[in-house]
């Protein structure tokens, strides 16, 4: 019993601090097996640049100094949910989603110039799930589960698939949330 109280107290202050972070606004539109389509509203995002997808601690730092305060006003921006990294092979871009409370003009500018931030129209996304760390092999396989099932709809895809990953490095495995998501276009 002492162990499962143990547990408990630490996993506590994870999912509260979890379920306090803003995650970009969507309505589900349909679902095809495990895949969703959603559609999400007009947001702005924080994004860098990064040399590989290898590089996405830096990625993280650079755009984490812009929300802690390494801007033009020196204010500090509440963290959000996802942090998305595109899975492309060249130019693998890191995005943070600014709070829904910003418009663009209220956003201070980045002082890093490797720091930019992009109005993000309305659109319509589909994502599929998974659970644990996002490693290589479940990033492969959920991509391609994602694109499969798009093909086999007929759904057009619109830019290149990315990985969200919603928790902080510390949340154990088991609770982790992760998504491979894309763009798509609806007839």
């Amino acid at each position: 019993m002492l162990p499962h109280l143990i547990l408990l107290l630490i996993l506590l202050p994870v999912t509260a601090m979890a379920s306090t972070i803003e995650e970009p606004a969507w309505e589900l539109v349909d679902q095809i097996g495990p895949v969703e389509l959603r559609r999400y509203e007009p947001s702005i995002e924080a994004r860098t640049s990064l040399r590989s997808n290898r590089e996405t601690s830096g990625g993280f730092n650079r755009l984490a100094g812009y929300i802690f305060g390494q801007n033009q006003s020196g204010k500090k921006i509440a963290m959000t949910a996802p942090v998305t990294e595109t899975l492309v092979a060249g130019s693998p871009v890191m995005s943070f989603t600014m709070p829904s409370a910003y418009g663009m003009e209220e956003l201070p500018s980045p002082r890093d110039p490797a720091v930019t931030l992009h109005k993000v129209p309305e659109r319509t996304v589909a994502a599929v799930r998974f659970s644990g760390w996002a490693t290589g092999g479940k990033v492969r396989r959920y991509t391609d589960e994602l694109l499969s099932t798009l093909e086999g709809q007929g759904i057009a895809i619109s830019g290149s698939p990315a990985l969200n990953q919603y928790n902080p490095p510390w949340t154990p495995p088991f609770m982790r949330r992760n998504e491979i998501a894309v763009e798509v276009v609806l007839e």
